[in-house]
């Protein structure tokens, strides 16, 4: 069995054992049962309270735009608890919405979750909820990119100025605050080049010059729970739920779980701004939970066994995979996640030419070309190293080779393996 695998195995163990010791605990009366579960039995249970089920496994599907108040009193009481979880009008939520909102809370230690109809909306309305004409954003120059075109074609038309920074910077983000600095936005790993940010270092130094600067990460990549964000002091985690909450490629939601001291402002500039799931989407997020950390420890495991065998192919040059030696940000990755996804990339270490380029992605079997990630199915795309140059507003890249993106599904992985050594066969 290879060494990183042996690694995360013995990281594994000892949270299992020290979950166990938890759950003795519990049984001794020395610890509350609902605050310590592992990961697993919590997916599973969170927020299927009986409210939310009324009866059946699963929440209720709770479609409404009206809500009928049978008094002027409970009309009141509706409108005073309406952000508290009252039933009061469709754009508020149902019960449907609530019972996702509080799964992802305790999920991801918040204390309120917005919910959007995508990860874009998630994180454009993030960033608008805390923002004003005059104000500076620092965001990672390793971000999803239509977070970066968010930044440069509308935040700036609305006198938003940003700066971009390495992701690899540290405790040497604090040379780029400004007194204007008000929302910092983290992404790890990186889109596309997967890098892992030093997170306890980054959030150090801007707590120490800029402690009111609101701190976001988009959490996708570990779906919210390989990497506990607001536990690291981060203020907000957002997720394209597309991705693993929904994991089967046919639905879209965005999330956003913050702390208390965003959550009213987030809460209530959402609601301004339009911003609603509609509840069959919602009930399809939460049902996306329950199997989430059988198919996240899948992933990892198929991934790790691809970006081994890639990492000792003679026609890659590096392979950007958080769990391997040598990945950028690997040390973070191993002291502050639990584990990893099934995305990442590998450069070749030649640029591919338009013929090579075409011939390679159009003939896979099982690596199918899509946008998006995190659904049972395996999935490639590639870059040209100028095309990545163009979306890296810090620094550029390092490297000459075509950039392959890879995610790696459930599918048996001797047969992605296979797949993949057809695919070099033909640039060969």
């Amino acid at each position: 069995m290879p060494e990183i695998v042996y690694a995360f195995l013995a990281l594994t163990q000892q949270k299992d054992d020290k979950l166990s010791l938890d759950i003795q605990m519990v049984k001794q009366g020395k610890v509350n049962m609902t605050a310590k579960k592992h990961i697993e039995t919590a997916l599973v249970n969170a927020g299927r309270d009986k409210k939310f089920t009324q009866g059946s496994v699963n929440s209720v599907i709770q479609r409404a735009s009206s809500l009928v108040f049978e008094t002027v009193e409970a009309k009141k009481q509706a409108t005073a608890n309406r952000a508290k979880g009252e039933l009061f009008y469709g754009r508020r939520g149902t019960l449907t919405h609530f019972s996702l909102q509080e799964a992802m809370c305790e999920l991801e230690g918040g204390v309120g979750c917005a919910l959007y109809p995508c990860g874009a909306a998630a994180v454009a309305n993030a960033i608008l909820a805390f923002v004003e004409q005059g104000d500076n954003v620092l965001m990672t120059g390793s971000a999803y990119e239509p977070s970066q075109d968010f930044c440069t074609k509308i935040l700036a038309k609305l006198g938003v100025t940003t700066t971009w920074f390495d992701p690899m910077i540290g405790e040497g983000i604090a040379e780029l605050v400004q007194p204007n600095t008000k929302v910092v936005f983290l992404e790890s790993p990186g889109s596309i080049t997967m890098e892992v940010h030093d997170v306890p270092a980054i959030v150090k130094a801007i707590r120490r010059v800029a402690p009111d600067a609101i701190i976001m990460i988009d959490n996708t990549w570990a779906a919210g729970i390989l990497f506990k964000a607001l536990d690291f002091g981060i203020d907000i985690s957002i997720q394209a739920g597309t991705k693993y909450l929904i994991g089967h490629s046919d639905a879209m939601v965005g999330t956003a779980v913050s702390n208390a001291r965003c959550w009213d402002q987030l809460r209530e500039n959402s609601y301004l701004m339009g911003q609603m799931l509609d509840a069959d989407t919602a009930y399809m997020t939460s049902r996306g939970l329950r199997t989430l950390a059988v198919r996240l420890r899948q992933h990892h495991e198929s991934s790790l066994k691809v970006a081994e065998w890639l990492a000792q192919h003679p026609q890659v040059e590096r392979v950007n995979h958080p769990a391997l030696p040598g990945s950028k940000g690997h040390e973070f990755w191993k002291r502050d996640f639990t584990g990893s996804s099934g995305l990442f990339s590998f450069v070749l270490k030649k640029r591919l030419s338009n013929d090579q380029y075409q011939h390679y992605l159009d003939n896979f079997h099982y690596f199918s070309m899509a946008y998006s990630w995190g659904g049972y199915e395996s999935l490639i795309l590639a870059n040209q190293p100028e095309e990545l140059a163009e979306i890296r507003p810090a620094g550029g890249v390092d490297f000459t080779g075509t950039l392959v993106r890879v995610h790696i599904g459930l599918e048996n992985v001797d047969d992605l393996i296979a797949d993949l050594d057809a695919g070099f066969q033909r640039i060969a």
